[in-house]
Parts: structure tokens; C-alpha cells; sequence
């Protein structure tokens, strides 16, 4: 990395810092106009956008592109655009010296909050969503009147040089900033003396970045990932389950941190299941190898990493059930496609239970008691979501109540990220802080407690102010 890099680096961030304390917090029609901004600026390269993914990709599924980077990027623009007069009220707080005390608001007291923009954001977006997670986040930055630095993936790199080319069309730099480069940019990103930074990846790198953002004390939202489980109730639909799950395991290749990464299944259920999701795979994948609609893995590193967890299951004994209906061979394809695959009664020791596995590959386990699989799932980190399918509310309620996760989906998988309205985060190893919506609007705002006191000294007539009463009065 060259020396330019970090020194354009600092030089944004401290313009950006200046115009923040000298312009201070933007008026609400201003940031009306950067999220109308995103909305333009993302409506114009739409088609371009979509190609430049798929580019990027090898192969990625046009019709789930276009869903993913371009309407969940809107979306939440538009939520934050209708809501953002409420969000920005004052908000009043009960004024009181503790909770049984008098209220002071009676002799003229008044406590309230006072919501106002941390100032610079930092924003490192990952690969497997490149415009969806580099611009999504920014409806409850934007919202909250910050300005914003970011550094999106190497990985992608034609989705980021547009993301760039796109941005220093339609904001000053003073307002947002794009920073390309490889590792060690980020690296040097991470260290830069930041109001909040925003990092969504992975756990390993997760760490480095907190690392390096606690030399500047830099508070943090970190949106990971982790191994999220389905766990399938005794009086769940099969087959309905069976497609929602495979739906959601194979959209974008299972490159989704919210992917269903291992399933849970009664064991007298265990072969309807597996044949539903034969099935329903087919359906929708006819053909794999030169079929758009499947999602190529990102790169040969990415592919060969998920072919080891599937061989490495194989030599530990677990059965493997591939589903490739029209029999194709791909050891030889232009892409690097991986078939959606199934392994049936996985144990620990193997690779795909101790990792997530970020492609098309599902993990089923058996019970014989649902309450085998919560055991399970509280022995392991907290994932960022879980997924519960079924229909006897008893059951529901018990998985629901006796395991932590970031976030839950019942009778689906993933679609609870789509909920503007309800905060989307991780907890413990998946993650820390949470966004969207008003939730968003909080966490990239500092809420400022303001009291201003009564007229009357409450100090001195409680007697708390020298010299003091006799002593039996103290």
C-alpha cells in the first residue's frame, strides 16, 4: 500500500471531521436529500449494477441481484426518508431523582434526550452482498446526520471501482468517501480515528478490526455471522419446510451470513426430509453448471474450501447426498459452481460443524427430543440468527425462550433481515450493535442526556450543603 492511500485517508477524514464541528449536524431536509441521493444514484446504475455483480461473481443469479442490491438498498432509504421527522425528536424523560422520588418536572425540571450525529463513520463492507451492504447501512448513518468513510472488498473489484465511480457522482467527498484497495488498506482503515465504524465480515477479521479500533477507542458495530441453525419441529409441513430452507440455502450459493448452516430434524422424519429437499433442489435447479439462476462461489479459494468440508465429512464416515439432477460434471466449468448438498448426521469432529460454511452445503442432524437440539445449539456460540419451523406453539415457545440468538425467523429462513422495523444484529461471536430502521437512526447517533434543574436549591433544602444541621438531622 502506498503512502498516498493512507495519507488521502487521514486528509478525508479530517475535512470530514471539520466540516462536522463547523456545519454541525445537518438539518433534516439535508439528509432527506443524501438518502434521495443513494436512491437516484442507485435507480441510474441499476442494470449496471447487476452486470457488474454477476462480473464479479463469474455467475450470480440476475433476478436475486437485482432484489438484493437494488431494492434492499432503496428500501430502507425510503423507510428512513417517511420516519425520519419522528426519529428525530426530542425525546422526554421522566425527571426525577430516582424512580419512587417526586417528580420534579413539578417544580420546573425537565429531562429529555437529545439524539445527535457521532460525526465520521467508518463502513467496511464485505463481498457476498458488495453494493447491498456497503449502501444499506447508510439509510441510519445517513439518517442519523453523519458523514461517511468506507472501504468495500477487495474481492468484488468491478462492483467497487462502480461503487466508487457511482458515489463521487452524486456526493462530496466531505459527505461520503470510498477508499479501494486490498487487505492492507483496510488494515490502515480500521485504525483510523473514526466516530463509530461499522464492520460486516467475518469473525477472524472482526477481531483484527476491533483490535485496531481500540487505539482509538472507537466504538464499534460488528455484524458477523456464524453457524445458524433450522431446527425442525415434530408437526412441521415437510415438504413446505424443505423449500423454504433450500430456498434459502441456495440463494446466492448459501454465501449469506444468515444462511441456514445445519438443520434439526425428528429422526423419524429424517428420510421425508432429505427426499423434499431432493426435490425441491430439482425443481428449481434443473441444470446447475450453465443455469443463471445458480450462484457461482466467489473465487477458487472460496470453492475449494467448501469441496474440503464435503470430502473431509465424507472420510469421517458421514453419508453425502448430492443433488445434481441432470448428472453434470464439474470438475471441468467455467465457473465454481458447487451442487447443493446434503450430510446426513454430521458429528463434531468434522470441518463442517466446527466452521461456517458460507456455501450450498446442509448439515442435518436428528432428535429425539427437540430439546436435544437446544442443548445442542446453547454448547455452541450464539448464532446471528435461528430458524424454527412447526406449528405446535408449546415447542415453538420452548426453542424460542431457551436459546440466544441475534435474531429468529419462524417458518422461514433469513427474512427477518428484511423487517425495516425490527433491529438487525448478532450477539457475542455474531456480532455487537444492530441496525435498520429507528434502530439504525440509534446506534449511529450519540444520545445526549440533557436535565435543566428546578430554580430551587433542592441541595440546600435537603440540607447537603455546609455548614450542615446539628447531627442528628443529617
Amino acid at each position: 500500500m502506498s503512502i498516498e492511500v493512507i495519507q488521502e485517508m487521514n486528509k478525508v477524514l479530517k475535512l470530514q471531521k471539520t466540516l462536522n464541528i463547523e456545519l454541525g449536524a445537518p438539518d433534516i431536509n439535508l439528509r432527506k436529500d443524501r438518502l434521495n441521493r443513494v436512491i437516484a444514484m442507485v435507480s441510474k446504475y441499476h442494470k449496471q449494477i447487476v452486470s457488474t455483480v454477476n462480473q464479479d461473481f463469474g455467475n450470480r443469479d440476475q433476478v436475486m441481484s437485482a432484489v438484493t442490491e437494488i431494492s434492499s438498498v432503496i428500501g430502507p432509504m425510503r423507510h428512513a426518508k417517511k420516519n425520519l421527522r419522528k426519529w428525530m425528536k426530542i425525546e422526554k424523560r421522566r425527571a426525577a431523582m430516582d424512580p419512587l422520588g417526586p417528580a420534579l418536572s413539578l417544580l420546573g425540571a425537565k429531562a429529555e434526550i437529545q439524539y445527535q450525529p457521532k460525526g465520521v463513520v467508518g463502513a467496511i463492507s464485505p463481498w457476498n452482498f458488495p453494493m447491498n451492504l456497503a449502501l444499506a447501512p447508510l439509510a441510519g448513518i445517513i439518517a442519523a446526520g453523519n458523514r461517511v468513510m468506507q472501504k468495500p472488498s477487495e474481492l468484488t473489484p468491478a462492483t467497487s471501482d462502480l461503487l466508487k465511480k457511482m458515489v463521487e457522482e452524486y456526493f462530496d467527498e466531505g459527505e461520503i468517501a470510498i477508499f479501494n484497495g486490498g487487505s492492507d488498506v483496510g488494515e490502515a482503515f480500521s485504525g483510523l480515528a473514526f466516530d463509530h465504524l461499522i464492520f460486516t465480515g467475518g469473525t477472524l477479521i472482526a477481531k483484527r478490526v476491533m483490535k485496531a479500533a481500540s487505539e482509538n477507542l472507537v466504538p464499534l458495530t460488528l455484524e458477523l455471522g456464524g453457524k445458524s441453525p433450522v431446527v425442525i419441529g415434530k408437526k412441521a409441513k415437510i415438504k413446505e419446510t424443505a423449500q423454504r430452507v433450500m430456498q434459502g440455502k441456495t440463494m446466492n450459493a448459501g454465501q449469506i451470513c444468515l444462511a441456514p448452516d445445519y438443520a434439526f430434524i425428528p429422526e423419524e422424519k429424517i428420510d421425508e426430509f432429505v427426499q423434499a429437499s431432493v426435490d425441491v433442489a430439482s425443481e428449481m435447479f434443473p441444470k446447475i453448471k450453465d443455469n443463471d439462476d445458480y450462484t457461482s462461489i466467489i473465487n477458487q479459494r472460496h470453492h475449494d474450501r467448501i469441496k474440503s468440508y464435503i470430502e473431509d465429512a465424507k472420510q469421517k464416515g458421514a453419508e453425502v447426498v448430492e443433488i445434481n439432477p441432470a448428472n453434470e460434471d464439474f470438475s471441468h466449468q467455467s465457473h465454481h459452481k458447487i451442487p447443493p448438498t446434503l450430510v446426513l448426521n454430521p458429528s463434531d469432529d468434522m470441518k463442517i460443524m466446527q466452521e461456517e460454511i458460507f456455501g450450498p452445503i446442509l448439515p442435518i442432524k436428528t432428535y429425539k427430543d427437540v430439546a436435544e437440539s437446544v442443548s445442542y445449539i446453547n454448547s455452541k456460540d450464539r448464532p446471528l440468527g435461528l430458524y424454527y419451523f412447526g406449528e405446535d406453539k408449546k415447542e415453538k415457545d420452548f426453542v424460542l425462550k431457551n436459546t440466544t440468538s441475534g435474531g429468529v425467523t419462524i417458518n422461514d429462513v433469513i427474512s427477518h433481515i428484511q423487517m425495516e422495523d425490527l433491529p438487525f444484529g448478532g450477539v457475542g461471536p455474531s456480532g455487537m450493535g444492530s441496525y435498520h430502521g429507528y434502530d439504525g437512526f440509534r446506534e449511529f447517533s450519540h444520545a445526549k442526556a440533557v436535565y435543566k434543574q428546578t430554580s430551587l436549591n433542592l441541595m440546600k433544602l435537603g440540607g447537603l450543603i455546609p455548614p450542615y444541621r446539628k447531627k442528628q438531622q443529617k
